[in-house]
């Protein structure tokens, strides 16, 4: 079955998991399968006044709604884009007075546009929203009561003279959010701003090894007249070589966590068991829980020891953190490592997690050697455990190589920005902001590279000048939420 641009992907019966999706072509590393725009898509409640809700980048200056005083938009053309979505919400805002949850007005937005459409096949929709799964039946007594509140609340703020759907087919929705909903990022892909729904996608099944990733896109605002300027979507890639008939699968957890972590998360919040290979093999494992070798290997007691008071001292980085408390981040790091780093081998994950925060945290406090330290030690370990061509791990190796030029060791800066380059045109695309930020380190660090292969005092005198143009920025402050994770899931 193929649909308006699908013709390349098609649903099948995945055995042991429902449905699930797969190519009917060959594809390459770094292979747009699909683009798919959101069938519905809202702002979090936290961000509404600063991130468009049209295309979902964050901006300075926004357009506010005159009408509703809610909405915000970066320009007209983002504004004109949004009537249709937001003509129904606009005057629901006004009439109830205020402005409910982003659970609810994704279920009103919904809702609205099946009115508009019939509840049939959206075009370019593989499935419609009365089959994507809901998983309401798995629910336990929390959620049966979160649900519930949130259908009440719905009712209230749904006008009278709208189409009236069934509590049942509204909870289906919910449900529907509730395991489906996913992650829109900013136009940097750092944080979390939104959350959307996209049918096709929702085919895809999990595998912690997958052979294909997904990238929300903004659309292009250099484009004015065009109708990319604000055509905002996600854009399923190819990882490695695709074969006719082959699955088509995303990684809905990040991969840094043992198989058994993994497997619980994924019942938790997906509510199935995971049966892919490095799950059922535990591959990776060993390295994930590498410890020191050799004559002196620490004892079993030793290195459960080491691992309790890593996870003590995470629960306090946690708290120091969202103080903003940076100084005493860095202590606990350093106090944390000097007990890990004669117990844990270099790939373990409680070491790489605490020099993945000490090197984020050094390089914002502009500690750039210490923090360059860490991240080539964090970056080598990722590079054991990660698939090649993963987003995180090609976000980690841009942020190592930044981190090195600030610490005026251009070679190694400029290797691994390149390496960084490297991942990411195939897990975001050479037009994806993130790869053009990364493309212009990597022509700067290649002048500045031959300029110190050359001349090391003319090369100092360039760099100082370059540090007062802050061609490249000093770090963001450290975010104290993890990474955007591939479906947005109400804790």
């Amino acid at each position: 079955m193929t649909k308006g641009g699908m013709e390349s992907v098609e649903v099948f019966a995945a055995e042991g998991k429902g449905r699930g999706l797969r190519a009917r072509k060959e594809f390459l590393p770094g292979d747009v399968i699909f683009a798919e725009p959101a069938y519905a898509a809202v702002v979090f409640d936290s961000l509404t006044h600063i991130i468009c809700h049209t295309c979902f980048k964050r901006q300075e200056r926004l357009h506010r709604c005159g009408q509703c005083k809610f909405a915000y938009y970066c320009d007209r053309t983002c504004q004109r884009a949004a009537w249709l979505d937001h003509k129904s919400e606009c005057s629901a805002v006004k009439r109830h007075g205020k402005v409910p949850t982003e659970n609810i007005r994704l279920a009103a937005r919904i809702l609205w546009r099946m009115e508009r459409e019939g509840s049939g096949l959206a075009e370019g929709c593989l499935v419609s929203i009365d089959e994507l799964q809901n998983h309401v039946d798995n629910f336990g007594e929390e959620e049966k009561k979160e649900l519930h509140a949130d259908v009440e609340s719905f009712l209230e703020f749904w006008p009278p003279q709208s189409q009236q759907f069934g509590i049942q087919f509204i909870s289906h929705v919910f449900g529907v959010i509730n395991c489906n909903g996913f992650t829109l990022s900013d136009q940097r892909g750092l944080q979390a701003v939104g959350v959307g729904i996209f049918p096709n996608l929702c085919q895809a099944n999990h595998d912690c090894w997958p052979n294909c990733t997904v990238i929300f896109n903004n659309g292009n605002h250099e484009a004015v007249r065009s109708m990319f300027h604000t055509q905002m979507r996600i854009e399923l890639r190819a990882l490695s070589k695709i074969s006719p008939g082959d699955e088509l699968t995303v990684a809905y957890v990040d991969f840094l966590n043992v198989s058994e972590e993994r497997r619980k998360q994924l019942k938790k919040q997906y509510y199935f068991d995971c049966t892919c290979e490095h799950c059922k093999k535990q591959i990776k494992d060993d390295l994930m829980l590498a410890v020191k070798e050799g004559e002196n290997k620490p004892s079993a007691e030793t290195v459960k020891e080491v691992i309790q008071f890593s996870k003590d001292t995470l629960e306090k980085i946690n708290k120091a953190r969202l103080e903003g408390v940076y100084h005493e981040v860095v202590r606990l790091c350093r106090e944390c490592l000097k007990k890990q780093e004669p117990v844990l081998g270099e790939t373990n994950i409680y070491l790489l997690r605490i020099l993945s925060i000490a090197s984020e945290v050094l390089s914002y406090l502009q500690m750039f050697e210490e923090a360059a330290d860490y991240a080539k030690r964090m970056v080598d370990g990722y590079l054991k455990i990660y698939h090649p061509n993963n987003a995180q791990l090609g976000m980690a190796v841009m942020r190592a190589g930044v981190t090195h030029w600030h610490a005026g060791l251009i070679e190694a800066g400029h290797g691994l920005i390149c390496k960084a380059y490297a991942i990411l045109l195939v897990t975001h695309g050479p037009s994806h902001p993130i790869t053009k930020d990364l493309e212009v380190m990597r022509v700067q660090t290649e002048m500045e590279l031959r300029m110190f292969q050359q001349n090391e005092f003319m090369y100092y005198k360039m760099r100082e000048a370059a540090l007062k143009n802050q061609k490249i920025q000093v770090m963001p402050e450290p975010s104290n939420e993890p990474s955007p994770s591939l479906f947005h899931k109400k804790e």
